[in-house]
């Protein structure tokens, strides 16, 4: 059954370049092209919303005022409760977009969501066992230095196919905008996502393991002796020298003069995001560390993630928030 619409705006008949009237005022909707519906529907809505303009400016005040105080509370709530607040976003993280995912019928982010979490629960449920196994650490930061890894990559490489659709280049290969488009903005939002989890799961399991391995303490002096070829990270012996060339992976000593597997502190520093010695707590220089030019954008990637934290777990929130306010003060 076809839709028809009345559209007046200021009094006049807008037809939008639309010919054929079923009656005065009105359009038979279901023979408009895409493009016509969205002019049709930007006229329904200036007709709508006409002299509404204090109703707006209130609105866009209720809007900037909540984001400040929002930003304030989380602030605040950082600094005095961090476990709590890293906890609750860590939820957020994981279930807000599964939410709008599911009502948008998007299987194959549904299928990647469930594959992730199957494996990353599993490797929590191993992290957070009570004597630690041997074999946890490492098995904990080789996951997700790899997720970290793969969501860089894939996060890069959508970035790029949106730069090059931008610049036409998608022609070439005559490839349509939008679905170059549509691509590239789907590898930029499953790479930050799944960075931004894997981070935070991350550091649980960090905290976790640093806490039953028995290096911290209240008095902030490490409870256990550390052997000069133990990686405090893992508890294994280190086979390689820091002066020598390792076939699988190397061996980085810190300022402190502590020595780790490079897996175990490459995932404990930039992937755990634990800026400080496993075993002394002394400040470790990420850059001085990792001296290699190439290896300097994933520190500054992983600052990127931080930031896009609160973009994906508190800006709904705080955006339904708002939706709210609107809906008390029946403002619309």
């Amino acid at each position: 059954m076809a839709g028809v619409f009345e559209v007046e705006v200021d009094g006049v008949e807008h037809d939008h370049g639309l010919e054929q009237h079923n009656e005065p005022n009105q359009f038979d909707v279901s023979k408009l092209s895409p493009e016509e519906k969205w002019r049709v529907e930007h006229a329904r809505m200036h007709a709508k919303h006409k002299g509404h303009e204090a109703m707006h400016a209130e609105m866009v005040l209720i809007l900037i005022v909540t984001l400040v105080v929002a930003q304030l509370v989380l602030v605040q709530w950082k600094q005095r409760h961090a476990k709590s607040y890293n906890l609750v976003t860590l939820f957020q993280m994981w279930v807000v977009p599964l939410y709008f995912t599911t009502k948008l019928h998007w299987w194959r982010f549904l299928t990647t969501w469930f594959i992730f979490s199957v494996i990353t629960a599993y490797i929590s449920f191993r992290a957070t066992r009570k004597p630690l196994a041997c074999t946890t650490p490492r098995l904990v930061y080789k996951w997700f230095l790899l997720l970290y890894k793969i969501s860089y990559a894939i996060g890069i490489f959508g970035y790029s196919v949106v730069m090059f659709t931008l610049f036409g280049i998608n022609l070439i290969f005559r490839i349509k905008p939008e679905d170059a488009m549509d691509f590239g903005v789907s590898l930029l939002f499953y790479g930050l996502y799944y960075g931004v989890l894997g981070r935070d799961f991350a550091e649980m399991c960090a905290d976790f393991m640093a806490s039953t391995i028995g290096y911290y303490s209240a008095s902030g002096m490490p409870t256990k002796h550390l052997s000069d070829n133990i990686c405090a990270v893992c508890g294994q012996p280190i086979l390689v020298d820091v002066s020598e060339e390792g076939i699988i992976e190397n061996t980085y000593r810190l300022s402190c003069n502590h020595v780790f597997h490079e897996f175990c502190i490459r995932g404990w520093c930039i992937v755990g995001k634990k800026q400080m010695c496993p075993y002394c707590k002394e400040k470790v220089d990420l850059k001085r560390m990792f001296s290699n030019p190439w290896e300097r954008p994933h520190v500054m990637y992983g600052q990127l993630l931080d930031w896009l934290r609160y973009l994906v777990a508190w800006q709904p929130v705080i955006i339904g928030f708002v939706q709210g306010i609107n809906y008390i003060l029946g403002l619309e």
